[in-house]
């Protein structure tokens, strides 16, 4: 008895039905059916832009614009959220766009179904992460478009009711598994901090640059109040585009203390380099969904742009209290909206106006870019502190 190998058990057992099928006249109604599954694997789309936006006003700001019609193509994907349920893209599929739904566990679930989906070639896409967050008035005002190299999860800490912390610590928050606010995390997760390509970063930013912002009355008395605070200067400047970067929690907290609290926090897991200035709910999730689909060749970590508007400061003025903040509406809220698709078109049409020259091939990274793990590749370079270092 001969023994064939499993693939060539399977290519004679093909070819038997072949010919039994040529012989009783279905060979080309087969082949047909062979053909067109064929044409169905090769019709997935491939956009070359994938906008990601995380509720409905950060979606519908790219629709009914002049540039590109992002409702052409609505198809509805298994595993999105059910208030958002289609991806939605240009007829040719250049662009596409999804809406994740809010907070860490929507934003996880909504790209792993992108990212899994057979509907989708996404392996080079660059991704624009675009939505409003609150922001430092330390770094930026509202209206501002900011740019992050690096993406820290603040979430993940310990926590002490502000009433009960001990006498010497300056906040409740502490690194998981740390003894002190300010000493590294000696429990890693791997979600604490990503790094993101440093040079798509600065091309992102000259395009931005070009977009015209806006800006409206209401923002422009609500920084004044910050004018006359030396730290708070750059809250009263008009909205400018920003390279600083995002802390993200599901937490949708206020005040000067936790304001700082995350500054340090920022500082001590990016081994000093991180520059907090906005906060917002999803970054670090969906930045794990597109790791974990890099590391399975699945999509390319490296073309991953993050963009948040400044909606609302994530602190008070000298004359206000914390919960006077954080129960004030989001002033900047329409303006910061906007400022998302004046922004964030100029980027989508360099990329598509460049493809060819530039963007298909790529944009090299001189810098780390991944996880805390080093899951893409070397340790990165800004885990050199060791469990317990203090900043």
């Amino acid at each position: 008895m001969v023994t064939l190998p499993l693939t060539a058990l399977w290519v004679t057992i093909i070819l038997g039905l072949n010919v039994a099928l040529h012989v009783e006249g279905h060979y080309s109604e087969s082949h047909r059916d062979v053909q067109e599954v064929l044409v169905k694997q090769d019709s997935k789309l491939q956009p070359k832009v994938f906008i990601i936006g995380m509720f409905g006003a950060e979606g519908e700001t790219w629709h009914g614009i002049d540039e590109f019609n992002l409702l052409e193509q609505n198809t509805t994907v298994p595993g999105f959220s059910s208030l958002y349920p289609d991806a939605h893209c240009t007829l040719d599929g250049s662009i596409c766009q999804l809406v994740t739904g809010s907070g860490e566990i929507n934003a996880i679930a909504s790209l792993s179904a992108l990212l899994y989906s057979d509907l989708f070639d996404l392996r080079t896409t660059y991704f624009l992460i675009a939505g409003i967050a609150g922001i430092n008035p330390k770094k930026a005002t509202i209206g501002s478009v900011t740019f992050p190299l690096y993406a820290v999860h603040v979430g993940l800490q310990f926590e002490i009711d502000a009433r009960e912390i001990p006498p010497h610590f300056t906040t409740g928050y502490i690194p998981q598994g740390a003894r002190s606010p300010d000493q590294f995390p000696p429990t890693i997760y791997g979600t604490e901090v990503y790094e993101l390509n440093d040079n798509l970063r600065r091309k992102a930013m000259e395009f931005a640059q070009t977009g015209q912002l806006a800006d409206d009355e209401r923002s422009r008395t609500y920084r004044s109040l910050y004018a006359n605070s030396p730290e708070y200067t750059p809250a009263a400047a008009p909205p400018t585009i920003v390279a600083c970067d995002t802390a993200t929690s599901d937490q949708f907290w206020t005040g000067k203390l936790l304001g700082e609290a995350t500054e340090n926090y920022t500082k001590l897991l990016t081994n000093g380099s991180g520059e907090y200035c906005t906060t917002q709910q999803e970054d670090n999730a969906t930045l794990e969904a597109l790791v974990r689909a890099a590391v399975r060749g699945k999509a390319d970590f490296s073309r991953v742009v993050v963009l948040r508007t400044g909606s609302n400061f994530d602190r008070p003025c000298p004359e206000q209290s914390a919960s006077d903040n954080l129960f004030h509406d989001l002033t900047g809220y329409a303006s910061a909206i906007m400022n998302i698709r004046l922004a964030g078109v100029p980027i989508v049409m360099g990329i598509l106006d460049d493809w060819e020259a530039t963007f298909a091939r790529g944009i090299r990274a001189d810098n780390y870019v991944g996880d805390i793990l080093g899951s893409l590749g070397p340790r990165p370079g800004f885990r050199q502190r060791k469990v317990g270092d203090e900043l």
